[in-house]
């Protein structure tokens, strides 16, 4: 499984403290390069457009409070941005609503934390079922 990270300037610490925690796994980094100011829009959308090439990918975004990328990935059809905060989050996430990009806020997590929720988002799988025909409803409109 491919996987993109990204993150804007709030999140770049935790986004290279993830890069290492999972070396190994097949982890594309599409920046940003710094603790510099950078708008977090266009991360999101660069990780959006690259999970909708391949149903295989995953994405995750990481900025200061999760909610603006959210908000920005979200608004491609087919993509099911999760602001997770914790484990069982992200299980559901997964299990329910087939998420294929976790969003982290980065002032709100201790990096362990975020290891946790990763490794826990990435070995979840949807769990199809009752659960199909409400995520084929969310593209509707």
């Amino acid at each position: 499984m491919k996987i993109f990270i990204a993150s804007d300037h709030a999140g770049y610490e935790l986004k290279e403290f993830l890069k290492l925690a999972f070396e190994g796994q097949d982890i594309v980094d599409l920046g940003c390069e710094s603790n510099d100011s950078v708008n977090y829009p266009d991360f999101a959308h660069k990780i959006s457009q690259e999970v909708l090439k391949d149903t295989t990918y995953k994405g995750i975004l990481i900025c200061g409070s999760g909610i603006g990328m959210s908000i920005t990935a979200n608004r491609y059809k087919g993509i099911r941005a999760a602001l997770c905060s914790n484990k069982e989050l992200a299980k559901l996430s997964r299990q329910h609503n087939n998420a294929n990009i976790l969003v982290l806020g980065a002032r709100f997590i201790e990096q362990e934390q975020a290891k946790n929720i990763v490794d826990t988002w990435l070995q979840t799988e949807f769990e199809g079922g009752r659960h199909e025909k409400r995520v084929e409803l969310i593209d509707l409109g």
